[in-house]
């Protein structure tokens, strides 16, 4: 007669045979970070995996410390030369003075401080090209997204208009603009940033085509994912690279565009920038005189913050997408 053999209660329970289940609170489970913590980490890790590749690149950290250095420069203006610099009334000096130790730079055509304004100036100059380039890449990136997620008749729509924008001269449109509207920095803002979109949305729309064939995409629309959560949680984290590297050049072109509205004498007259000194200097017949001291500090300015932007966009592009091949 044989014994059948039955589990305890106790063997059943044994933690040699099952393991025993952890409570929430246990010290395991507080040690394992949530979802948050995890994306927070990536983030972090991810930063310092781009500025490591970035400061290999000799050209944009030359790029970044101008920048800074010109940043800096503009946020200390109103405590190196006060408000009071671009007054008429109370010039310091005599009209078209050249260089000396008084003023470093000469006087304008009004007797004021030219090396003052040019620092005034820089504040101004730094934040139109600022604002224009954040205008012109959220349309870019808004069109491009939307064009290559929606596609069908809306895409064929947008991208017509975007062909539009792009075979249109960007000067004449942003001239035509800043002559039909009022005199004033957000007109030149407007101007600039509504002629500029075209280049970005075609790269975004591209971008996003790319996307959203990887099979991934296809799983969240299988889950149940809308527009509204495939274009902001998986199309926009995948186009921010290269939105972030195409605004660090359009930051550059749209400061050469306000100093090119302002010496048409486009600008806001009541505001000093580096482009209407250019203007000034124009009218107070500097080039013909050969008052080089009122012409080239500004152009000198326009140039090296121009040539910055683009530095630091081009070191952007090579950390972003090392296929590029830009030299280091």
């Amino acid at each position: 007669m044989t014994a059948e053999t039955t589990d305890s209660p106790g063997s059943r329970d044994s933690p040699g045979s099952r393991e025993s289940p952890r409570s929430p609170g246990s010290p395991a489970d507080s040690a394992t970070p949530g979802p948050r913590a995890l994306a927070r980490r990536r983030r972090r890790a991810s930063v310092a995996r781009f500025w490591k590749e970035y400061r290999r690149h000799r050209a944009g950290m030359f790029g970044l410390a101008a920048l800074l250095l010109f940043v800096l420069v503009a946020l200390t203006a109103p405590l190196t030369v006060g408000s009071d610099v671009e007054s008429v009334t109370h010039a310091p000096g005599q009209p078209l003075e050249s260089p000396s130790g008084r003023f470093p730079l000469g006087t304008d055509q009004f007797g004021r401080n030219l090396l003052g304004l040019l620092i005034w100036g820089s504040r101004v100059s730094l934040l139109v090209g600022l604002l224009a380039a954040a205008l012109s890449v959220t349309i870019g990136a808004l069109i491009g997204i939307t064009a290559g997620h929606f596609r069908g008749w809306y895409a064929t729509v947008m991208m017509r208009i975007t062909d539009w924008f792009l075979v249109m001269p960007t000067l004449v449109l942003a001239i035509v603009l800043a002559t039909v509207l009022s005199r004033s920095l957000g007109t030149i803002v407007l101007a600039i940033g509504v002629t500029t979109w075209p280049t970005t949305a075609r790269l975004v729309r591209a971008q996003t085509l790319a996307v959203e064939s990887r099979p991934y995409i296809e799983r969240a629309r299988a889950l149940g994912g809308g527009h509204w959560h495939i274009m902001s949680r998986h199309v926009l984290p995948n186009v921010m690279p290269l939105v972030l590297a195409q605004t660090t050049l359009i930051i550059s072109s749209s400061i050469l565009a306000e100093a090119t509205l302002a010496f048409l004498g486009l600008g806001d007259p009541g505001v000093v920038s580096w482009g209407g000194l250019l203007q000034d200097a124009r009218e107070a017949g500097s080039v013909s005189s050969g008052d080089w001291w009122y012409l080239v500090p500004p152009g000198v300015g326009i140039a090296l913050v121009a040539l910055a932007f683009t530095l630091c966009g081009r070191a952007v592009e090579a950390v972003l997408n090392p296929r590029l091949g830009v030299s280091r």
